[in-house]
């Protein structure tokens, strides 16, 4: 089963923008099965980094489009961002340091937090037609995005 099920209310009408959502959740899925079949420790890890560095490449990308946009509530928008790359952090903190994940915990961050974001920060992004024409970066640039930010999660610990 899984954690979070697309919907077509999760659309924003950005192509590049939902595409990336969608893969966001397929990865936040993969991890919840992993962690539901109790994976091998490093496999779990890995993911969520993959995670992590997949939603920092987002967040990067959605926050240029806020800033080109001259977006009135960007303050806000990125600092809930932070407040996710944070939870991950803590996340993957936790599952290194008690060889166990707290599943109620992940479930309810990052089920909520996304579906909360998405409600209410990108439903009200996206709506504004300034942001309806954001093109999807290339896949260069995305994989960059991800493997640094994947790495300096990681990295950090060791």
């Amino acid at each position: 089963m899984a954690l979070i099920e697309w919907r077509d209310d999760f659309c924003t009408g950005i192509k590049g923008v939902d595409f990336e959502h969608e893969r966001l959740i397929h990865q936040i899925n993969d991890v919840y099965a992993l962690i539901s079949k109790q994976a091998d420790r490093e496999q779990v890890i890995d993911s969520l980094g993959e995670i992590y560095g997949s939603i920092s490449a987002h967040f990067a990308l959605e926050e240029q489009m806020m800033k080109r946009h001259s977006y009135d509530a960007y303050a806000e928008h990125k600092a809930d961002h932070e407040r996710l790359l944070d939870d991950i952090r803590d996340i993957t903190d936790e599952f290194e340091t008690s060889l166990q994940l707290d599943e109620a915990d992940f479930t309810d961050k990052l089920s909520d937090w996304f579906q909360n974001h998405f409600k209410t920060h990108d439903s009200r992004l996206h709506k504004l037609a300034s942001m309806r024409e954001h093109e999807q970066a290339s896949s260069f640039t995305l994989r960059n995005l991800i493997q640094n930010a994947k790495k300096k999660l990681l990295q950090r610990n060791y």
